[in-house]
């Protein structure tokens, strides 16, 4: 034998690598990080959404309006009822000195809105190109926030994806109880819509009697307590800000009662706007609103710097973790309704492992066969790294808890014959050069050097094109695609690294009279 070398060493390692860390996702231990099986394998949650993108252009008009009141605020002009009716936000300017710098502030924060204005009274409105361009966002939007929330959860390669013109579809591996179903269901559907306003202390005491057409009236909304909705706070409808303005939230305990409560922290903008109308609210009541309901209305004692706040409220923990996950990952701009639910059984997944299994099993071992019967002892090389390359495969994956779906399965089905394919490549080099009288040596450095570029150049053009799909691809996509990349790159290190090192290391053992036994060619020439 010759001596190890470096290419020999690199190989064994990685067969090494491969088997060790693929013995988790093959034995199905407990231990050790494992490959995740998808929504066709192993079953779960199949559902069709659909997003009111209406509401989003209702929520579209208030932000416009919290933002006008604090702008008109900041700037010390005077104004009066400025409230929201039938799509227009509307309000009166009382001094009109103040009209310059007014109408400056629509110049430089609202330029793309229409605004009419007739005397001192202003109407701002959303022109049909913006009314189409917020649904179109709030679908968009809808897609990231429910990816992230699902992320967050801690659920594996969860799909979710536009699909028509309004529908969402999101497809959960894994999902097995009616509790983990209604959870991830509330959840998706969640609003987490934050928003703090401020109660109208001159109408309050009249809630129980008025009617939501008279606190309309007044520009006001009527919203209930969230643990007694008999119990009514009279609002504000203009918030003094929202959840955009959120950054973080984190669930923590009160100190005295020792209940799950939400802390929540704004950017500097929201701590801003917190902060001034802290200031100039002592004594009143700000209402802490969350997806339509009151958690909590205290009464301000003090301006509030920090821009930090807590929502309280009867939680359970579990009920906390999903509300501070659903605030993290942003708010929706429009609700969502499931339009079809589906649960997936897992027998499907059971007999598509069983068939898929069949297929890599029967190809493995037909592949296997060919490359001992053509080549010889070169086939027996090529097959070792043929194993390795699939428990690479097998390694990696689980490494980085990858979700294989069936697609997933194809492609390595499919790499198996990818795999072999640079040995067949080489090993025809090395025979022609052997017809040709070459030097064992000779014959096997220079069928690596002449194989090397038409190796490369179909691998990695196979690797573009696998990116290419992972990037824009979804769900089973992103899973072919991700088996056939790890697969090229497995059996480039195994078939041109690990090979060669091995034929390196075994060349002093290589008979020239014996060239049928280890190349599958005679002396001659001749098969």
């Amino acid at each position: 034998m010759g001596k190890l070398n470096y290419r020999v060493v690199i190989f064994i390692f990685a067969f090494i690598f491969g088997v060790v860390f693929s013995i988790p996702s093959l034995l199905q231990s407990d231990a050790g990080k494992k490959i995740t099986l998808g929504l066709d394998l192993q079953g779960g949650l199949h559902m069709l959404l659909s997003v009111k993108s209406d509401i989003a252009v209702e929520s579209k008009l208030k932000s416009i309006g919290t933002t006008l009141k604090y702008k008109l605020e900041d700037e010390d002009i005077i104004f009066d009822s400025l409230k929201i009716a039938d799509g227009v936000v509307s309000f009166e300017l009382l001094d009109k000195d103040d009209l310059p710098k007014l109408e400056e502030i629509l110049k430089e924060d609202f330029k793309d809105i229409s605004i009419k204005r007739d005397g001192l009274n202003f109407s701002i409105s959303l022109n049909q190109k913006l009314i189409e361009q917020t649904k179109e966002n709030a679908i968009k939007q809808a897609v990231d926030t429910i990816r992230n929330r699902l992320n967050m959860y801690g659920l594996a390669e969860p799909t979710v994806a536009k699909q028509g013109k309004d529908k969402i579809l999101v497809e959960i591996p894994g999902v097995k109880t009616s509790e983990d179903e209604q959870r991830i269901r509330e959840l998706i559907a969640k609003a987490a819509h934050l928003q703090m306003m401020a109660v109208d202390e001159d109408r309050a005491s009249r809630v129980d009697s008025m009617s939501e057409a008279e606190a309309k009236s007044y520009g006001d909304i009527i919203l209930p307590d969230v643990a007694d909705p008999k119990e009514r706070y009279l609002l504000h409808s203009i918030p003094i800000l929202d959840g955009s303005m959120l950054v973080d939230a984190r669930v923590g305990y009160d100190s005295q009662t020792n209940r799950p409560v939400i802390n929540f922290k704004l950017n500097g903008r929201g701590a801003s706007i917190f902060g001034d109308f802290s200031g100039k609210s002592v004594g009143k009541r700000m209402a802490i609103v969350l997806d339509g309901a009151v958690y909590s209305a205290p009464v301000i004692r003090e301006r509030i710097g920090g821009g930090s706040g807590q929502i309280s409220g009867n939680f359970t923990p579990q009920e906390a973790h999903d509300i501070a996950i659903a605030l993290r990952s942003g708010a929706l701009l429009a609700p969502v309704q499931v339009e079809e639910k589906r649960s997936v059984g897992p027998s499907l997944g059971e007999d598509s492992i069983r068939a898929s299994s069949i297929a890599l099993v029967l190809g493995f071992v037909a592949v296997v066969i060919f490359m001992v019967l053509y080549y010889g002892m070169a086939g027996v090389i090529a097959n070792v790294a043929l194993i390795a390359n699939l428990f690479l495969i097998l390694a990696i994956m689980s490494l980085f808890e990858a979700t294989l779906t069936l697609p997933g399965m194809a492609g390595i089905v499919l790499t198996v014959g990818m795999a072999v394919d640079a040995n067949v490549i080489i090993n025809e080099r090395i025979r022609e050069l052997l017809y040709q009288g070459a030097s064992i040596p000779k014959a096997i450095e220079q069928g690596y050097s002449n194989a090397f570029t038409a190796i490369w150049d179909a691998n990695i053009t196979t690797l573009i094109a696998a990116v290419v799909l992972f990037a824009y691809g979804t769900g089973p996509i992103k899973g072919f695609s991700l088996t056939i990349s790890i697969g090229i790159l497995a059996s480039m290190l195994t078939a041109i690294l690990g090979t060669h090192g091995i034929y390196q290391y075994i060349l002093p053992k290589i008979d020239k009279s014996r060239l049928s036994y280890w190349f599958g060619v005679d002396i001659k020439g001749k098969k």
